[in-house]
């Protein structure tokens, strides 16, 4: 970015490197805020996640930066510490909506404090856990944590404290997240209309909602903790399952860092064939998606059609990949094997066939008055706030902000294809109801365009029986069904990472319900969540 110079001008304090459109900007901890605020001023906009880090003698944090006037640059803006008895940064919640959650996360992990952030509880783990499970030196003597027999006590959640530092020593104060004379909901964790098992606590004003507080951590299943004992090849295995929904694609991720690391050359057939199963499954992703927050409005009939459609394409994984749900399909280098014979008269076959049913549904539910009047001026999420939360994918779409990453930054096929990413203005409820739609006709036309066009030659590159990634950091961003699905990876150069970081969409996404619910009705709020389309694994890693 041509300022950028002219930005670090006024940071003499900061050691700055510069790679393949890739910032790595490192600032001393007392100098954490008044970096990020002078990035945020000069339109580093978009806080895409926060990272936290033990390097064993240290305790640091990485904020991942972009702006959303050129989003094709990083900014990976780093510092760390030496305490780790009382580890503290200054919080950036002022700065950036999304940051309240990022914190909480690393707080929770490496046991991290945030400065004047509001809520220090952790964000996945009960409040009672003793330790921090992705630092190095992590005691997981079952002894310590046995296996809780009973549900958390509620008041464990309802605390919220908050660290003030003064001359490097804290002070902790409490207050509650809801006041005593409110009336407080419980929806979830089981529940079907969370989408998961999602714990949401709702205060209510009769039938309008006031606040809403989520609760995560309900299926935690430490994926990131386990990457680091898991070489390359076994990681891909666990990305299927992050967001189910998506997974060709967060798999597609993975590879795709891998490859860089080791500067492999993948072919393209892979490349096109890849692209299409991505594709593919989002098309499969958004017609469950949309099913799902039509039955959130009582059409079972809605639902039935996106999973009878949805059908078609599991058929087509089933024959190619040998998997339904879980594809399992692309591996370092390229994909496990070649396509079946049938695949791609098949998928010619289901294109001209979706078309016809994207006019049914538009028939069935979007052109209903009832339905209608469930969504029309419902729901607002202005650009600004978008951006702020971080809600990428076709709910930040809906408010107008372009963040497509196929478009920003292509990679696999996408170079070699026309589509237009779809963008609406209006951020109301039937905008992020009809975009998904919309998309599905732009993921046709990038499959026509591929199809009959797969080069031939090989369908992956030849690797070693051992990848051990060289020494330093990878990084690799994809456009998945619910937005940018973003695989941080730092390497000492063994076969096993030091540290994984997924950045999950659907994490921001129910941070979004916080903003664009009170003053809504309750009997909406099931309505709002599904107009989102988050799916809860992703988030519980």
């Amino acid at each position: 970015m041509n300022n950028l110079d002219s930005i670090f001008s006024q940071l003499p304090f900061a050691e700055v490197v510069n790679k393949d459109n890739i910032v790595a900007v490192t600032v001393p901890k007392d100098k954490i805020y008044e970096t990020l605020n002078l990035l945020k001023n000069n339109n580093f906009d978009y806080l895409r996640d926060i990272v936290g880090m033990d390097y064993t003698n240290s305790l640091g944090v990485i904020y991942n930066l972009s702006s959303t006037q050129k989003p094709e640059y990083l900014l990976l803006v780093k510092t760390s510490i030496e305490d780790r008895e009382n580890p503290y940064f200054d919080s950036v919640i002022d700065l950036w909506d999304s940051a309240m959650l990022y914190e909480r996360e690393v707080h929770d992990f490496f046991g991290i404090t945030f400065k004047n952030n509001p809520d220090m509880r952790r964000l996945f783990l009960r409040q009672d856990w003793k330790g921090y499970p992705l630092r190095k030196d992590y005691d997981d003597n079952p002894n310590i944590n046995p296996v809780p027999l009973e549900n958390e006590d509620l008041d464990d959640m309802e605390q919220l404290p908050q660290i003030e530092v003064n001359q490097d020593k804290s002070f902790e104060e409490q207050h509650s997240v809801f006041q005593k004379e409110e009336y407080v909901v419980n929806f979830g964790p089981q529940h079907p209309a969370t989408h998961g098992v999602l714990h949401l606590r709702v205060s209510l004003d009769g039938e309008i909602i006031k606040k809403i507080d989520p609760n995560f951590g309900y299926i935690h299943r430490g994926i990131e903790k386990m990457s680091e004992c898991y070489t390359y090849p076994q990681i891909l295995h666990l990305t299927d399952r992050l967001d189910y929904l998506s997974g060709a694609i967060n798999r597609h991720a993975v590879c795709l860092a891998v490859e860089k690391g080791l500067e492999l050359e993948v072919p393209q057939r892979a490349h096109h064939i890849r692209t299409i199963i991505d594709e593919l499954t989002r098309v499969a992703s958004h017609l469950l998606g949309w099913g799902c927050m039509c039955m959130d409005m009582g059409a079972i009939t809605a639902f039935v059609y996106g999973m009878r459609d949805r059908e078609k394409i599991m058929d087509i994984f089933e024959e190619t990949c040998g998997g339904r749900l879980m594809a399992n399909y692309s591996v370092i280098g390229g994909v496990m094997a070649d396509i079946h014979p049938n695949f791609q008269k098949k998928v010619k076959e289901f294109i001209p066939y979706m078309r016809k049913m994207l006019k049914e549904h538009h028939i069935l539910f979007t052109g209903n008055p009832i339905a209608r009047g469930r969504m029309d001026g419902i729901g607002h999420l202005s650009r600004e706030q978008a951006i702020s939360i971080g809600a990428t994918g076709p709910v930040g779409r809906a408010s107008g902000w372009s963040n497509d990453t196929r478009k920003i930054q292509p990679y696999a096929a996408y170079d070699k294809v026309n589509f237009t990413e779809m963008l609406r203005k209006d951020g109301m409820t039937f905008d992020r109801y009809v975009i998904r739609l919309d998309e599905i006709e732009e993921s046709l036309k990038i499959i026509e365009q591929l199809v009959d066009n797969i080069p031939e030659g090989d369908f992956t590159a030849k690797t070693k029986a051992v990848i051990k990634l060289p020494e330093g950091e990878y990084f690799q961003r994809v456009e998945n069904a619910r937005g940018e699905f973003c695989v941080y990876i730092d390497s000492r150069g063994d076969k096993y990472p030091y540290r994984v970081k997924f950045r999950s969409p659907s994490l921001t996404l129910v941070n979004v319900l916080k903003h664009i619910t009170p003053g809504t009705k309750v009997a909406d709020l099931i309505m709002l969540g599904g107009s989102l389309d988050y799916v809860i694994p992703c988030i519980d890693r």
